[in-house]
């Protein structure tokens, strides 16, 4: 695998001396600071690129290059987007970056409940509670027919949590949910997200999967020209919030897209974290099955808890089975000859980062230390098997 770290650009805490010195030798970024849906210019796109090789890193990932929601609604100015979209992909490839992320969740990007939950240790993890989710829908947003989507027992969960927090509690869990994680695409207050959600009134499942298609039937004959691969990122978490669906949960999802537009740059970035929510994701089967469509790997563990939550976890602990995973991309990268790159994803806040100001789930020393068990754990496999890519 090749080894990355994400970085957010110049404003990210994280040097990119400090993502040399953790043993990457590449990271993966955006330009952050361009509005949705506008073109990145070969010159911003190049002069990124000199300011990473600078420091003796490259940059051939692109995470992510958004999709604007009026290409997930196909409403507004499609055809206009669609143009930036594909000149974005041409000035990318121009500067040697052949794999793009983007993802097709609408309106919220990865979500989480918590960013600072305190673990036996002392390490600080990122986590999602369900209930909490249902206490901000109810009772903070009040979206119209919100208790459509909940079972009694979660309602009555929701309202008593809703009633143990206090304003600032309330607040707190308000801008958690809404204001925009790191990489988020967009942020919101609860008025404009609520306007926001009304955009995909009449939009179900089968329509945004629908979308999703003729965004990728538009984009991917450019893609294909330039040698490059779009990876879809899975819905996280991988199931519908806030009445809007989502369409990239599963295997049986990220198939059908395949089946669908079979274009050879249309792939997949495998994040087990995202998937690992849901118990019926066999992360290495699709490892396994999936094969030569993953383009990008985000490695990282999470631990199932009752009623729908979740937390992250060490990057060799949690649920995600992440020996079994990192075996079957082993074989894979032996099988085809190639490196994938990959990056340790969400790590806790740990040691000294506990006392800096992190991007959540972004710190240093707790992605480190993942990459360096993952590495680890890879350098056994290919050890152990006599077999190297």
């Amino acid at each position: 695998m090749t080894q990355t770290m994400r970085w957010f650009g110049p404003n990210d805490p994280v040097r990119l001396r400090d993502i040399r010195q953790a043993g990457a030798t590449e990271v993966v970024t955006a330009l952050h600071e361009v509005p949705n849906g506008a073109v990145w210019t070969l010159e911003a796109i190049a002069a990124r690129k000199s300011q990473v090789r600078a420091v003796g890193l490259d940059w051939t990932v692109v995470e992510s290059l958004p999709v604007d929601e009026a290409l997930k609604t196909r409403s507004g100015d499609w055809d206009r987007l669609i143009d930036h979209y594909c000149q974005s992909l041409r000035n990318l490839a121009a500067c040697g970056v052949r794999v793009v992320t983007y993802n097709f969740m609408p309106l919220l990007d990865w979500t989480r409940t918590d960013l600072a939950w305190e673990l036996p240790d002392g390490a600080r993890a990122l986590r999602f509670e369900a209930v909490a989710v249902a206490a901000y829908d109810l009772f903070i947003l009040r979206r119209p027919g919100a208790a459509d989507d909940y079972d009694v027992a979660t309602q009555s969960a929701a309202e008593a949590r809703y009633a143990a927090m206090d304003d600032d509690a309330r607040a707190t869990l308000e801008r958690t949910i809404i204001a925009g994680l790191p990489g988020s695409e967009e942020g919101f207050t609860s008025p404009q997200f609520l306007r926001a959600i009304d955009t995909y009134a009449g939009i179900d499942a089968s329509t945004l999967r629908d979308n999703h298609v003729a965004f990728l039937q538009a984009v991917c004959p450019v893609a294909d020209e330039l040698g490059m691969q779009l990876v879809v990122h899975p819905d996280d978490p991988p199931f519908p919030i806030f009445g809007l669906p989502r369409v990239v949960s599963t295997e049986a999802d990220v198939a059908n897209l395949f089946a669908r537009v079979p274009s050879a740059s249309n792939g997949l970035c495998l994040c087990t974290g995202s998937f690992g929510v849901r118990a019926d994701n066999d992360l290495p089967g699709m490892v396994d099955r999936l094969g030569s469509r993953i383009g990008f790997l985000h490695l990282r563990s999470v631990q199932r808890e009752p009623l729908g939550a979740f937390h992250e976890a060490e990057h060799l602990g949690g649920d995600a089975q992440m020996a079994a995973v990192i075996a079957a991309v082993h074989n894979l990268s032996v099988r085809e000859g190639r490196s994938i790159p990959m990056r340790p994803d969400h790590g806790h806040q740990i040691l000294d980062d506990l006392n800096r100001t992190t991007n959540p789930g972004y710190s240093l020393l707790g992605r480190m230390r993942g990459l360096a068990e993952l590495r680890g754990l890879e350098r056994g496999i290919a050890h152990a098997t006599g077999l190297s890519a």
